[in-house]
């Protein structure tokens, strides 16, 4: 996709997670807080076919592990049109820096506290990003963060793990806990590699 299209997606989605705080929707409990751009669209040559966006949430770190989605995270998707359009969501807690081993100097799009980085969403359509982004932690803070997204990563599968199993055989549907355990896996799977590195 073109890079201004692409802006203009993320414009649209910091307009909608603006108009939510101004106006929140008592179905959907969930509050995003900050939308940050990241990946194939931070570089300046890409036109990627997806966009992949932070989306910072008022959880504890515990409930927002990575590659997982907290409570209430797809009506949220649905509700926005988020699924509906060419978005790779990643949900973070705003009590934890947003950036990790994946998610590398990210840019600001929109906060709660500061609303819509229009600098921000011109600089990507021009190609120009390099002065909105965030700056790169160092090498401790990076090691330190990792360390601390592995152990909560690894609670998390082990959580999942044991919810799918006492699901297994239970009547039901058995596809949300599959999913959640296999988001948790890869997650673990991910910090663990970045961890080694």
């Amino acid at each position: 996709m073109k890079r201004n299209r692409a802006a203009h997606h993320l414009e649209t989605l910091a307009q909608t997670c603006a108009g939510l705080i101004e106006n929140p929707n008592p179905i959907s409990p969930l509050r995003v807080r900050a939308l940050w751009a990241a990946g194939e669209i931070l570089d300046p040559a890409a036109e990627p076919e997806l966009i992949t966006v932070a989306l910072v949430v008022d959880l504890p770190p515990a409930e927002v592990p990575w590659r997982g989605e907290p409570t209430g995270a797809q009506h949220w998707a649905n509700l926005t049109r988020l699924s509906r359009n060419p978005f790779l969501p990643l949900w973070r807690s705003a009590r934890a820096p947003v950036w990790n081993h994946h998610i590398v100097r990210p840019a600001l799009i929109w906060s709660a506290e500061t609303g819509i980085a229009e600098h921000t969403l011109a600089a990507l359509a021009e190609g120009d990003i390099e002065s909105v982004r965030a700056e790169a932690p160092s090498t401790v803070d990076y090691q330190a963060r990792v360390a601390e997204e592995l152990e909560i990563s690894h609670a998390a599968l082990s959580a999942a793990s044991e919810t799918y199993e006492a699901r297994r055989w239970s009547p039901g549907k058995l596809e949300p806990y599959a999913d959640t355990l296999f988001r948790a896996g890869k997650g673990y799977l991910e910090l663990l590699a970045a961890s080694q590195d």
